[in-house]
């Protein structure tokens, strides 16, 4: 087996642990994998950061936090020009420390993403011989009238690839600067 093929491996194996979720026939769900070359203290800082989604995600210019930043608190989150929605509410449903897991789903806004909730965990890894990170973010959402599934799914998956990209580089600058030492003396 190769080093690919161990990673889809361990990417099921957490997708069918941590991001099950109820679909129904008027719903499209999606699940998309970034390594990232930063550990997974550092990418797990910024992800948990539900008060402050705009450290990483580029569509996100402004949260205002309504509560204590526990399960059930909800967030305002404006959103830049060029998208159809201007604002967005949302509620903390699960942030575990422990397994690296954020729960999320969208209570409120002027779009068109109904039902909308997701899951996003980090994972350890090695990339390269240094410690690095498997992000995985699915999600499930209503299909808006006048729509496809797979239309639905595609703009989706591409606002969460521009998350996890900007994840990334954010993750990965911070890293460089930290200078994180080779495991296993590569």
């Amino acid at each position: 087996m190769n080093g690919r093929d161990a990673y889809g491996m361990m990417e099921a194996q957490y997708i069918r642990r941590h991001h099950r979720h109820a679909i129904r026939d008027d719903q499209c769900s999606s699940a998309l994998v970034k390594h990232v070359k930063a550990p997974v203290n550092l990418v797990w800082s910024l992800v948990r950061r539900f008060d402050q989604p705009q450290k990483y995600k580029p569509f996100v210019s402004r949260c205002i936090m309504k509560g204590d930043l526990g399960i059930g608190s909800l967030r305002e989150v404006n959103v830049k020009s060029g998208l159809p929605a201007t604002t967005s509410t949302e509620r903390l449903e699960l942030l575990d420390d422990e397994e690296h897991i954020l729960g999320i789903k969208i209570v409120g806004g002027d779009h068109r993403l109904r039902n909308y909730s997701s899951i996003i965990t980090v994972h350890p890894e090695v990339i390269e011989g240094r410690p690095g990170t498997m992000v995985i973010e699915s999600f499930v959402v209503d299909v808006p009238e006048g729509n496809t599934q797979d239309e639905t799914c595609y703009f989706v998956e591409a606002l969460i690839r521009c998350n996890l990209k900007s994840l990334a580089d954010v993750s990965e600058g911070m890293a460089v600067l930290d200078q994180t030492e080779p495991i296993n003396g590569y």
